[in-house]
């Protein structure tokens, strides 16, 4: 498939840009002035055989990633196979340069979405997720794998180091303060792929896009963790594509934990240093003591 991809890779555009800053100190009353670098804002359009699907606003770079996870989460493709090709469309700013913000996706001979996209009240932005959908009983009904109760064991051990390797890797962070990121990673706690975006969502679409070039779904032996709260949203895109653990840094919503008990997702948040909640089937954290007695 990588082959028949034309442009297939990391993306154009910028991902960080510098800017100047004004700091001020209240307490001492010194203000300093010097460049900062923040990380780069821009609408992605997303295009399936010429035709308009979904436009959000995230960071350049990925973008293919992103098309390919979006259609997978969305339920509009099942397998990145179905994809021919993808390609930029040019556009230009008002300065003139190019900014490479539509990804035109096209399909395989005779194929076609196989779902509708669910309609929407206005364009995404970098959080939306399903914001605007008309019901999320659209999105429960699209799911097409349900997490088996006996893969993907881990080891509490393991899950309270996932932050730490999800922070390691995120370079944008360290460098803007300001990016989101998304990693997968095995059983054994190794880190597989990592994304970072303006968006969370965004994030969670470009790194489930970057493993589904060269795995189809489900990927039922790996762990989703993501360096935001745990919503609907995310852990909806999770099992979208058969992942059958989620752990997040931030808090859960109580819908993200309806969702999770009910499609049998391990749901993990606030994992911190040594400690982390379970929100949902806890049965898969295995070690020397039972970690059910204490949920």
């Amino acid at each position: 498939m990588g082959q028949a991809l034309h442009g297939y890779g990391a993306g154009m555009g910028r991902v960080t840009t510098r800017v100047p800053r004004l700091r001020v100190d209240v307490g001492s009353g010194v203000e300093s002035s010097r460049p900062d670098t923040v990380l780069v804002e821009e609408p992605l359009e997303v295009r399936v055989e010429g035709e308009a699907l979904a436009t959000t606003m995230r960071t350049p770079g990925d973008d293919f990633d992103y098309a390919i996870g979006h259609l997978l989460t969305e339920g509009l493709i099942h397998s990145a196979h179905e994809v021919a090709a993808m390609m930029h469309c040019t556009d230009v700013d008002a300065s003139g340069v190019a900014t490479f913000n539509v990804v035109d996706v096209t399909l395989r001979p005779g194929g076609h979405l196989r779902a509708r996209p669910r309609a929407r009240t206005e364009t995404m932005t970098s959080a939306c997720g399903v914001c605007g959908s008309q019901s999320v009983d659209d999105v429960r009904s699209a799911l097409r794998y349900a997490a088996e109760p006996g893969r993907a064991r881990i080891s509490p051990a393991v899950v309270a180091g996932l932050p730490d390797t999800l922070r390691s890797a995120q370079k944008i962070f360290e460098r803007t303060g300001g990016a989101h990121a998304a990693a997968l990673v095995d059983t054994a706690g190794d880190l597989r792929v990592v994304r970072e975006d303006v968006g969370r969502h965004n994030a969670v679409d470009k790194v489930i896009g970057a493993l589904a070039r060269d795995t189809d779904p489900p990927f039922g032996d790996l762990v989703l963790v993501v360096s935001a709260r745990a919503s609907f949203e995310l852990v909806q895109k999770a099992a979208m594509v058969g992942l059958p653990a989620l752990v997040a840094v931030g808090a859960p919503s109580s819908l993200a934990i309806s969702l999770a008990q009910k499609v049998g997702m391990t749901l993990v948040a606030f994992a911190r240093g040594t400690t982390f909640s379970v929100y949902a089937h806890p049965e898969r954290l295995v070690a020397g003591q039972d970690v059910t007695q204490n949920i």
